[in-house]
């Protein structure tokens, strides 16, 4: 057993007054481990706790002992314990025979002891948060980063810091599988085809499952081929759902709030874009379709930023405090959409566009897995696409960097023949989305209509006409 780090070191940090810990709340926690082992699936299990929440080292250690014994399924009592410690060289470490004896020996009221494992994790976080104030003040002072790096890695520490995951270490991958197993036998039996966010077409659900926690949608294409119609109208679907509603974190760079409220309008309400732009709404039975959806949005969780210059750090910090906002009503947020990447504004100093590029992508990919949301980036293509005769893109064509293709667990092309030949196609109103990249499942076409007008995707099956 490795000795654990060192946390007494704090106690000089503000003119000698120690950090917040509780000797007799570690004490008693010890001891009642120490007098049955009963208590320790509850410290182990239900509280989390580790060596390391115990603020005095010799604690530390003797609770790392009991863990190490826990986990081969030995007794413990402090015959064990004290041999267990003995036999690595720990025994003086923490505080000797006599140290582990009087521990038995310093247990109070039995009905009290889930709250004093409460308290030395309490105590271990509110540690933690005073660590992270000093580190952030160090970079403040040592200039060590841009100041919009320093605040966003300051943001980031405290969320690790609240979540209690920054100490996330290796899993035994028996215990991945056990879980796994379990999650893919409910969707056995209970006929479950989506594990992720459904887009709504029902086509590229059957494909992806949905939109999958923690992974990089990129949906690319030339411009005006229907890029921001298509992750509109999934954002509509997901916030809309009639059964599910998600919450969706909407960052749009290209478009301002009021030409994505035209178009959310318009798409839902079935009125042509043009006539709501001029205000072509005399009809009665049109003021209604739009009041009514006027009347679904509002209710719809829905959020939309519109900031034409912001970074990657920005984007992450604003998406995690909209994360954290929708955890109590919806556990969370259901889809992150970026429209879209080229648009966002470097963090670093390089110089090249392409490690820029690269530097954004891999940025939304943290995001995605850091919060296990979705997040679907928009992208340009190249121009390399009109110089073929076919114009179907392919993942050479994504634009600027071949680090989106690295980090995108889906890649999504949308093509439209009528785009390139709208005198001589024998398509129109057609569009596919080409799934070229699914990097933990099948490829495809998937085909839509496409109704520019609004404009819209719709399924080609029936019900989502």
């Amino acid at each position: 057993m490795n000795a654990f780090p060192q946390t007494q070191p704090l106690a000089n940090v503000v003119q000698g007054i120690a950090p917040p810990h509780s000797v007799e709340a570690e004490q008693s926690v010890l001891g009642a481990v120490l007098l049955s082992d009963k208590p320790m699936y509850q410290y182990v299990v239900a509280d989390n706790l580790r060596p390391e929440d115990f603020y005095l080292e010799r604690h530390q250690h003797v609770f790392g002992a009991m863990l190490d014994l826990y986990r081969e399924s030995e007794p413990i009592d402090v015959l064990t314990v004290t041999e267990h410690l003995r036999a690595r060289g720990l025994l003086e470490a923490a505080g000797g025979q006599s140290e582990i004896d009087g521990l038995a020996a310093s247990v109070p009221a039995v009905g009290n002891l889930r709250r004093y494992g409460q308290i030395v994790k309490e105590m271990s976080l509110l540690r933690r948060v005073l660590t992270a104030t000093y580190e952030i003040q160090a970079s403040v002072h040592n200039h060590d980063a841009l100041p919009k790096e320093i605040v966003e890695r300051a943001e980031r520490t405290m969320l690790e810091v609240a979540h209690d995951d920054s100490t996330k270490d290796f899993r035994d991958v028996g215990a991945v599988l056990e879980a796994e197993i379990d999650v893919w036998q409910t969707l056995s039996t209970e006929g479950v085809q989506l594990t992720g966010t459904a887009s709504g077409f029902n086509d590229l659900d059957e494909i992806t499952g949905g939109f999958q926690p923690g992974n990089l949608v990129i949906v690319a294409a030339r411009p005006s081929m229907g890029k921001s119609a298509l992750v509109t109208n999934v954002a509509e679907n997901v916030s809309l759902h009639p059964d599910r509603p998600r919450p969706v974190a909407l960052f749009s760079l290209e478009m301002s709030e009021s030409e994505l409220a035209q178009r959310f309008i318009a798409s839902n309400a079935g009125i042509k874009g043009d006539d709501l732009r001029k205000g072509r709404l005399r009809d009665e039975r049109k003021w209604k379709r739009v009041l009514e959806a006027a009347s679904r949005y509002s209710a719809a969780p829905l959020f939309i930023d519109d900031s034409s210059d912001i970074s990657i750090l920005e984007i992450r910090a604003k998406a995690r405090r909209l994360h954290q906002q929708m955890l109590a009503e919806y556990g969370g947020l259901g889809l992150i959409i970026v429209d879209y990447l080229q648009l966002m504004r470097p963090d670093g100093r390089t110089d090249s566009r392409v490690e820029q590029v690269g530097q954004m992508s891999r940025g939304l990919k943290i995001l995605a897995r850091e919060l296990e949301v979705p997040v679907i980036a928009l992208s340009q293509l190249s121009r390399g696409v009109e110089s073929r005769t076919d114009k179907r893109p392919l993942l050479s064509d994504l634009r600027e960097s071949g680090q989106i293709e690295q980090d995108a667990d889906l890649v999504v092309f949308i093509y439209r023949d009528e785009y390139y030949y709208p005198e001589t196609t024998d398509k129109p109103g057609e569009a596919e989305l080409i799934i070229s990249k699914h990097r933990n499942g099948s490829l495809g076409d998937v085909p839509l209509v496409f109704q520019g007008e609004f404009p819209r995707f719709r399924g080609m099956s029936r019900e989502q006409a």
